[in-house]
């Protein structure tokens, strides 16, 4: 950050009275500007048969590689609201969202990932603008070796151990280095 969104000065980067951490702050108006984790949100949906709706890529980072439908949240939004969003954006699918998933801290990035599952509310989807091809897959057709991001691997492999084992509890991890898997 170099200006202040409030009159325009430069900012500096320093630990605020009170504070323990450095932040941007103005020296002309005083404004403390604060920098925090970004919520990304998404779903695992699933259609009748059992089958996870899988989007392909369409933009960067890991263009054509797969995931979940999933994306920065909106602000005036809930995390359910913005995961349903996301996966109609991504795959044009309505669904309704169900128990929540997966928490992932990705701490290098200042992100945190919020997952949930899903039930399609009918068989129509398709390429949103975001995704090169989406399809219903099976456990043994997911394409591991193309999965996007770690988060994503993470929350299809606790998604199917908590299927194979007849539950529904969510799960917590957190990533501190870089790099798109684990």
């Amino acid at each position: 950050m170099k200006y202040c969104s409030e009159c325009g000065s430069s900012v500096v980067l320093r630990v605020p009275e009170g504070e323990h951490l450095p932040r941007h702050v103005c020296p002309a108006c005083h404004t403390v500007h604060y920098q925090n984790p970004k919520i990304v949100v998404g779903c695992v949906p699933v259609d009748e048969q059992g089958k996870i709706l899988i989007c392909k890529r369409a933009i960067e980072p890991r263009h054509g590689f797969w995931t979940i439908p999933a994306g920065f949240m909106e602000n005036n939004e809930s995390l359910e609201q913005g995961a349903a969003r996301e996966c109609y954006e991504e795959a044009l699918a309505e669904v309704e969202m169900g128990s929540l998933l997966a928490i992932v801290n990705i701490l290098h990035a200042q992100q945190v990932h919020v997952f949930f599952r899903a039930r399609l509310l009918n068989n129509r989807y398709g390429a949103g603008p975001e995704s090169l091809e989406v399809k219903l897959v099976d456990e043994e057709q997911i394409p591991w070796d193309e999965v996007a991001f770690a988060s994503t691997e993470y929350a299809l492999r606790v998604f199917l151990a908590d299927r194979h084992a007849g539950q529904e509890t969510y799960h917590m991890t957190s990533y501190e280095r870089r790099g798109w898997r684990s």
